[in-house]
């Protein structure tokens, strides 16, 4: 299977650029105004504008009004949801969107239960837990915690970066990974060459899984 990948925190149009180039799927805009990656609704216009079709527009909310959310969609062309927050599922729910769902790997083995929560999800993102943080902590979690099989997809999040990605996703196999400060030269500022980097190590690691 080949493993999706997903560039989130993108506030610059070259950086767009630069990931649709490398061959991403998505592009995560943060739209959760304390974040170091924040962007506003016309900086998001801008870089969304640099999309082609195919690539998947994503929206990252972090405990949301239903109005900020809701003027988001208005504004902006975006193909999916994150809530990245303690929203509960009927808040999630409400926008009649697909969306993900981050599952904060705070504590082992309680991940299947937080997703069961969610029926309406269409995938979950499991990122090391940073409280307040809307991603991008740079911190990796205990990967033994990976859930396994579960009936929808899985992202695989927090402290990846061009160095471990390849470890991180032979040993939990998910159906894609989603890095932001592992491929930056500062926060918020992507770094070409690491995305490219990044990018060649998913699909090593993926051709080598193929050949076993």
């Amino acid at each position: 299977m080949r493993t999706r990948v997903k560039i989130c925190g993108i506030t610059r149009e070259a950086d767009a650029r630069a990931a649709v180039a490398a061959g991403c799927d998505a592009v995560g805009l943060v739209l959760h105004a304390p974040s170091p990656r924040a962007v506003t609704l016309e900086q998001a216009g801008l870089i969304l504008a640099q999309l082609p079709p195919f690539v998947t527009r994503v929206g990252l909310f972090m405990d949301a009004g239903t109005d900020a959310v809701q003027a988001a969609l208005e504004a902006l062309p975006l193909d999916l949801l994150q809530f990245h927050g303690h929203e509960p599922p009927e808040a999630c729910d409400a926008f009649g969107m697909d969306y993900l769902k981050a599952v904060p790997m705070a504590e082992p083995g309680w991940a299947r239960a937080f997703m069961a929560r969610y029926p309406r999800a269409r995938g979950f993102l499991l990122d090391s837990h940073g409280p307040g943080q809307a991603g991008g902590t740079g911190r990796t979690f205990d990967w033994a915690s990976w859930p396994g099989d579960v009936d929808r997809p899985l992202i695989l999040a927090g402290g990846l970066h061009p160095d471990n990605v390849a470890a991180a996703i032979a040993r939990t196999r998910p159906w894609a990974v989603d890095v932001s400060s592992g491929v930056e030269a500062a926060p918020g500022i992507k770094d070409p060459g690491r995305i490219t980097r990044f990018m060649s190590e998913v699909r090593r690691v993926d051709r080598e899984s193929a050949d076993a």
